[in-house]
């Protein structure tokens, strides 16, 4: 199974949905891609990923471009800006589909109240891939 994450910088949310799907399951192949890739991924991401036993400071934002034709048996995208500016796939994609989250980029307060926002959305993301990943029926 393989499946591609998109969102518009892939520095936080796409980088946590693909950090859920590998520790459900090492044999899925899950990348992650944006629109308009960050230079790197958030710092605040990968702290609150670390709390929960996942470590996603190897994670690189790749340009979606870089994916365009392969194939993938799922694209997903995890903000609404990647779903409206989500390229046209040259390769196979059995599903598209849109699991979207809030920014916690947007996030404003003390560093406390930042990071609570972070993990609120990092929960999401969990509940909602672990939900996607059940759907699978992957035996």
């Amino acid at each position: 199974m393989k499946i591609l994450i998109l969102c518009t910088g892939n520095s936080c949310r796409s980088q946590m949905a693909e950090g859920f799907l590998k520790s459900f399951d090492s044999s899925l192949q899950v990348f992650s891609a944006g629109t308009n890739p960050a230079s790197s991924v958030s710092a605040k991401a990968i702290e609150v990923m670390k709390e929960v036993g996942i470590d996603i400071s190897d994670g690189k934002p790749e340009d979606v471009a870089e994916y365009l034709s392969e194939e993938f048996d799922y694209v997903i995208t995890v903000c609404d800006n990647a779903k409206e500016t989500c390229p046209t796939f040259l390769g196979k994609v059995g599903k598209t589909l849109h699991i979207g989250f809030d920014d916690p980029a947007d996030a404003v307060g003390t560093e406390e109240e930042i990071l609570a926002v972070f993990r609120k959305i990092r929960d999401e993301i969990k509940t909602d891939f672990l939900a996607f990943y059940k759907s699978l029926k992957i035996n």
